[in-house]
């Protein structure tokens, strides 16, 4: 048994030609993902074919099988790629990929929660807003395919979005985000009406999340916040497989029930096939205050604030307490009438800001 090196590897397939081109594999750019264990000796490469269906793909195998076992005493695996066809699905999405509008993307920060109803998406939108106005480019993608409500949040729900083509001379289109407050909105919300109801197999989900992540036209972003639907599945997935996501922020309430599933979402995000990192958690409804009572806290849902459930959450898994959101009826209210208080000089807008410095 021989254990040769991978320049010597390449210097051996040097000597393999493909018939029909008349030059060797390695100039070629045939051989990929080359490695040799160093216990067995035992090469492995991928033989990547400049066209589908190769007749002589089975000749120029044959001849680099031969002359690496005779020189090491292994066989070698070896692994036949052909390209995709130009027309075919899996050829559109890896040229949609290559071709993304992310490209001029900072951050990506994807912001979930392991449960509905704990007010991530009114989160999500305040915090855009908030970065925003710390001089940040900020763009949003309504991520929650099955209820998008980011359109409604920004008071941009009538918007219409238009393409446009790309400046590089392809064929390519894509589609301009809504802008309110200083940030750029993406929403599947944009292409359905109010009364329509989406009920969508996993695949038709996935393929209209990843055509918005890669043909909005974002341009220059600093952050790009992902308002992901509640729990844990097959959308949180697609997102992982088609970015390299900066981080996570979670949100929860103090509620036990809900905190049960924040350790579910990291560990998801912390599995060893997802690896994004933890960047904090907020806590959202800390305490209710009255309108009439602006210096009053009644603590709904439990124990909250840097002394709270979710703070010592946070501090148990290691991560950040970014901070904490009071329960306020004007956080409501603006988002029901599309004008986050984020945006507003106030008590409630500057926890959102201070949450906003914090990732920041």
């Amino acid at each position: 048994m021989t254990i040769l090196t991978n320049e010597e590897v390449l210097e051996l397939l040097k000597g393999v030609t493909h018939p029909e081109q008349e030059k060797d594999i390695v100039s070629l750019g045939m051989v990929e993902h080359l490695a040799v264990d160093p216990a067995t000796g035992a090469v492995r490469f991928t033989l990547k074919l400049t066209k589908p269906r190769d007749p002589m793909a089975g000749s120029v195998r044959r001849a680099a099988e031969a002359i690496l076992t005779e020189t090491t005493g292994v066989a070698p695996v070896i692994v036949v790629s052909e390209p995709l066809p130009p027309d075919s699905k899996a050829a559109k999405q890896q040229a949609m990929r290559e071709k993304s509008s992310m490209s001029g993307v900072g951050q990506v920060i994807a912001v979930a929660s392991g449960k509905g109803g704990v007010g991530k998406s009114t989160v999500t939108a305040n915090l855009a807003v908030a970065l925003a106005a710390e001089g940040f480019r900020v763009g949003v993608l309504d991520a929650d395919i099955y209820g998008p409500s980011m359109p409604k949040m920004f008071g941009v729900e009538g918007y219409k979005p238009v393409a446009e083509v790309a400046e590089d001379g392809s064929d390519l289109e894509y589609i301009v985000p809504a802008e309110a407050y200083g940030v750029k909105v993406m929403s599947i919300g944009f292409f359905i009406s109010g009364s329509d109801a989406l009920v969508w197999r996993g695949p038709m989900a996935t393929n209209a999340l990843r055509q918005l992540l890669h043909q909005t036209a974002w341009g220059e972003l600093d952050y790009l916040l992902i308002d992901l639907p509640p729990g844990t599945g097959d959308l949180h997935l697609t997102i992982v497989s088609e970015l390299k996501l900066s981080g996570a922020v979670i949100v929860s309430t103090p509620q036990e029930v809900a905190l049960a599933d924040v350790v579910r979402g990291i560990a998801m995000f912390r599995n060893e096939n997802v690896g994004v990192p933890i960047r904090g958690i907020v806590e959202n409804m800390a305490w209710f205050t009255p309108a009439e009572l602006p210096e009053n806290k009644y603590y709904i849902f439990g124990p909250a604030g840097a002394d709270g459930r979710v703070a010592a959450l946070a501090k148990e898994q290691g991560v950040p307490f970014l901070g904490s959101i009071p329960l306020v009826q004007a956080i409501a209210e603006g988002g029901d009438a599309g004008t986050p208080i984020a945006a507003r000089d106030s008590v409630t807008g500057e926890a959102f800001r201070s949450v906003a410095r914090t990732l920041a």
